[in-house]
Parts: structure tokens; C-alpha cells; sequence
């Protein structure tokens, strides 16, 4: 900014000097508005809660694990199923709260088509969490390992 002199006996050059009194004034107001909003944002109403003796229900979640051999044969947990309970076990464990997580795991050779239909028959049941159970490969093994 350029400012000129009214004194006429100083030279023609002109003045640049920024005028602080503004920039003073903006921070005074800022400081002021932030003294006054600190304590309010920091305000808590205190309430006297009941107390309660009651302990926590802790619910272990419940776990299906269902294998699939490269037959296409199926086990639920560990027990052989037949194809045609399959959807009568779906259906029986999805209406159980909460629901249990169907974990499957399918041997390398098993066909997708199998992999679908249990898939097809998890969801017309209702069930919610399916899981996959994999082996980590070696490399993934060894980068753990370092």
C-alpha cells in the first residue's frame, strides 16, 4: 500500500508501510470470542446414575464349520451330511439368536457349482456371516515368519 504525505516539505517518494491496527484489531475480536466459547464446549451436565449389580452377558459366538471334500461330499462339523439336510440344518440354525457364522471349508478340487449351491442355500435360509477358511500360501508363511 502506498501512502502519501501531507507535509509538503517531505520528498515525493511514497510510503510502503502495512498498517497493523486492523490486523490488531481482528485479533483481539477472535481472542475474545474464544475466550468466551472455550469453557462452553467444554461444559457437562453431571448426573447421578443408578447403579446396578447386574453382570454382563457374555455370548461365545456359535461356529458352523462345514467341509466339502473333492467328492462334493459335505460334513458338518466334522459329522457326514447328506446334500438333501443340508437345507433343513441351514434353515434350523438361522432362526437361533444370534446367529451362528457359517465357516466353509472346501477342498481345492471341489467343484464351484457345490461351492454355489451351499452358498444359494446359506442365504435362502437366512444365515448372515459366511465365512471362508483358506491355508496361507508358503510365501505368505514366510513373509509372516520375517
Amino acid at each position: 500500500m502506498a501512502f502519501g504525505s501531507f507535509d509538503s516539505k517531505s520528498s515525493s517518494h511514497t510510503m510502503s508501510e502495512i498498517n497493523m491496527v486492523p490486523l490488531i484489531d481482528v485479533m483481539l475480536v477472535l481472542l475474545v470470542i474464544f475466550i468466551v466459547t472455550a469453557p462452553l464446549l467444554s461444559h457437562s451436565i453431571r448426573i447421578d446414575l443408578p447403579q446396578a449389580n447386574a453382570q454382563p452377558v457374555e455370548q461365545a459366538p456359535r461356529t458352523i464349520d462345514l467341509a466339502i471334500d473333492q467328492d462334493g461330499l459335505m460334513y458338518w462339523n466334522e459329522q457326514p451330511l447328506a446334500v438333501e439336510a443340508l437345507a433343513l440344518r441351514l434353515i434350523e440354525e438361522a432362526r437361533l439368536d444370534p446367529q451362528p457364522e457359517l465357516r466353509i471349508r472346501a477342498d481345492r478340487e471341489t467343484r464351484y457349482g457345490v461351492l454355489a449351491q451351499v452358498m444359494s442355500e446359506a442365504r435362502k435360509a437366512g444365515l448372515k456371516r459366511l465365512g471362508f477358511v483358506t491355508r496361507p500360501s508358503a510365501q505368505g508363511a514366510a513373509t509372516l515368519a520375517n
